[in-house]
């Protein structure tokens, strides 16, 4: 390697070093805040303390709106899932004209600005006479985590040998348990990483479930806001905190059931 190669990979390496550091250090200095013991965000805190965890449980309105968010993640990453790979099995083995404009407008929820979409859902459930706040959350959500199940399931579906069906139902099987036997398990890290970028979405959005939440049904990101208007101390920054450890459980998970390698394949 020339002198020249070795500069280049070093200053390569200096970049991303750079990158990482400046993408971490506000998830460092959140949980760094978690833990101090100020009634004010102050780094480095004067002392250490577990205090803003110990008030999560009796906060107001706190663990209704974690409900609700789970509820809403679990439910429209479900109904993503199904219809998000019968989507991609449509646009994989149909023959028709316009299947990439599809596909694109399928993921075009990704590709605009959350508040644009969230106020086209608006107008849109208005004229449809969907008023109810719970069923509205839900029916956005699926909206904005499918594209995530049809860009994840449809990349894998390309690589997926259909024959092996084919094969399966000479050898005994109907479709339905050909395609339990042998598509859902070849396809089981799409499903995983599709997934799991669904929930997470669902979890963390804000932009989209400010527009159908009322006072009884609200999730987690909008009751943090109302938190934080009400009053701004670092029991927001542990909230925040235990968010970033979903994430890490998530990836954690992945990487024991499929491999983080395999996940970033998709």
């Amino acid at each position: 390697m020339t002198a020249i190669e070795k500069a280049a990979s070093a200053l390569v390496w200096f970049v991303a070093a750079l990158a990482v550091i400046f993408l971490l250090s506000p998830l460092v200095i959140t949980i760094a805040v978690s833990f101090g013991d100020s009634a004010v965000f102050s780094l480095p805190p004067p002392g250490w303390s577990t205090r803003w965890y110990e008030r999560l449980p009796n906060t107001r309105g706190l663990a209704a709106s974690l409900g609700t968010s789970v509820q809403i993640a679990a439910l429209s990453t479900l109904v993503s899932l199904v219809l998000g790979t019968l989507c991609a099995i449509a646009l994989v083995r149909g023959e028709f004209r316009g299947r990439e404009a599809i596909a694109t407008f399928l993921v075009s929820p990704l590709m605009l600005p959350g508040l644009v979409v969230g106020i086209a859902m608006l107008q849109g459930f208005r004229a449809m006479g969907l008023r109810d706040a719970w069923l509205s959350l839900l029916v956005a959500h699926v909206i904005i985590t499918m594209p995530y199940v049809v860009r994840t399931v449809l990349a894998s579906l390309s690589l997926f040998d259909f024959t092996l069906i084919e094969a399966a139902r000479t050898l005994g099987c109907n479709t339905m348990q050909a395609l339990r036997k042998v598509m859902v398990p070849a396809l089981a890290p799409a499903f995983l990483t599709s997934g799991m970028f669904a929930f997470l979405a669902s979890m963390d959005n804000y932009p989209i479930s400010i527009f159908f939440t009322d006072a009884w049904t609200k999730t987690l990101p909008i009751q943090m806001l109302q938190l934080v208007e009400e009053r701004p101390d670092p029991m927001i920054a542990a909230v925040s905190t235990l968010l970033i450890l979903l994430a890490i459980l998530a990836m954690i998970i992945g990487d024991r059931l499929v491999g983080l390698k395999k996940l970033a394949e998709f």
